[in-house]
């Protein structure tokens, strides 16, 4: 039997790429995959369950698919992800709306899993081993048609107290080369000018399958791939090698935009958070980035509230961001997730972490605008991706899809989605940059 099946994909780019996968999987299997849920036979919900707000979402997705099922739009709800590896017996016993589910070491069952809700009357439940399951395989690209992720690895080694991620995905495994390589030039050949290489940690790509880093190599064949930018993202600063520094600014293509979580930079919560980092081996870190890399935008992620914060910890990651002016910064409260070492650590409650990362939040806020001053009256190659009506609006180096902000042009003439252009940038507009076309 053939059936029409609708994704929802929630999270990271990492599960947007297994939900990717999925699609080409049902495909293959000889089902319709359609882009509303309304009219489905069956829904797949993938969840993230990184974050309890996180999870919270989901089961808002996952409820709002179960009411469509009850006006009979939608026959069967799969819930698939992060949030079915972590929570499998609360799913299945606190939403009876839920089908079945298969785990993140079981994307691969997809179709054997929608023929068993469907034909047998069965909820499945499929939860494969996490450590060995297949990374690589077809996808249906969900990105815009110019640019898509390239998944380099899955799970991570790094164990920092207050991530439940191994546990969800995984050890850390590399991808091999040469399987990379050839998804890379599939995506290239179907007009992909901007490639994202990611992993929950790029830098250690390789370490575990002949025990030392391989980053730099891979991305020195990917330049000779027909994109015209490659973008890196999630960097352990701890891991990020020499070589590595001088590939990324010798390779004009290696877009001068470095994405690299610190989450902190006093010494203490670093060390108590299973960090490998010193605020001073991260100040090497940077200054030794800018010197080499002209023109370096830096994003990295924080988090307020940890266990072992008080307020001149916190003064202290203030004045860091001060010093490092790193352009771009996700800040987030502290979230006690349950099954983590620092969940179980004394720390302030949510309120206070989340009233900390207002105010980091408004110390990078300032340095965005100093930043956007900064590059005013200068000319940046745009990719151009709408128009809204009244501006274009694309993306420079300096924005990644997604987590960043847009730059918005004026131009006399037609600018395709999908095309480079050059603009002056003239000004600001509600901390984003606008600007002009360049004939």
């Amino acid at each position: 039997m053939q059936y029409h099946i609708a994704f929802i994909s929630l999270g990271c780019a990492k599960n947007q790429v297994n939900c990717e996968q999925m699609m080409a999987a049902v495909t293959a299997a000889g089902h319709t995959v359609q882009a509303a849920p309304e009219g489905a036979d069956v829904v797949v919900v993938n969840t993230c369950g990184f974050l309890e707000s996180a999870c919270r979402e989901a089961i808002d997705s996952i409820l709002e698919m179960a009411e469509l099922k009850r006006a009979g739009q939608v026959k069967k709800i799969l819930v698939t992800g992060c949030m079915a590896q972590r929570y499998k017996e609360d799913v299945l016993r606190e939403l009876p709306e839920a089908d079945g589910i298969l785990g993140t070491g079981s994307y691969g069952d997809i179709a054997q899993a929608i023929q068993e809700v469907m034909e047998q009357g069965a909820r499945p439940c499929h939860l494969g081993n996490i450590h060995t399951a297949e990374q690589g395989g077809p996808r249906i690209l969900s990105t815009p048609p110019w640019y898509a992720y390239l998944r380099i690895a899955e799970g991570c080694d790094n164990h920092c107290a207050y991530c439940v991620i191994p546990s969800l995905r995984g050890r850390y495994r590399s991808r091999p080369m040469d399987e990379l390589l050839d998804e890379a030039a599939e995506l290239a050949s179907a007009g992909v000018q901007e490639l994202l290489v990611i992993a929950q940690d790029i830098t250690r790509y390789g370490t575990d399958l002949g025990g030392e880093h391989q980053l730099s190599a891979l991305l020195r064949q990917l330049c000779r791939l027909d994109f015209h930018w490659i973008r890196l993202h999630y960097l352990y600063p701890d891991e990020i090698t020499d070589e590595l520094i001088d590939t990324i600014a010798e390779e004009p293509k290696i877009l001068p935009y470095l994405d690299i979580p610190i989450q902190h930079c006093n010494d203490g919560i670093l060390k108590a958070m299973n960090r490998r980092d010193t605020k001073a081996e991260l100040l090497d870190l940077f200054a030794r980035l800018r010197a080499r890399i002209p023109g370096l935008v830096l994003r990295t992620s924080l988090i307020t509230g940890l266990p072992g914060e008080g307020e001149a910890e916190l003064e202290e990651l203030c004045d860091f961001l001060r010093q490092t002016r790193i352009e771009r910064a996700g800040v987030f409260p502290f979230s006690p997730e349950e099954g983590t070492r620092a969940a179980r650590m004394d720390h302030v409650d949510a309120q206070e972490a989340a009233r900390r990362a207002e105010l980091v939040v408004d110390v990078q806020s300032d340095i965005i605008d100093d930043y956007n001053a900064s590059v005013l009256g200068t000319e940046r190659e745009v990719l151009c991706e709408g128009f809204d009506g009244q501006m274009f609006f694309g993306r420079s180096y300096a924005e990644s899809p997604d987590i960043d902000g847009r730059i918005w042009f004026d131009a006399e003439e037609e600018v395709p989605p999908g095309t480079f252009v050059t603009v002056r940038l003239t000004g600001t507009m509600d901390g984003e940059l606008t600007g002009e076309l360049v004939p």
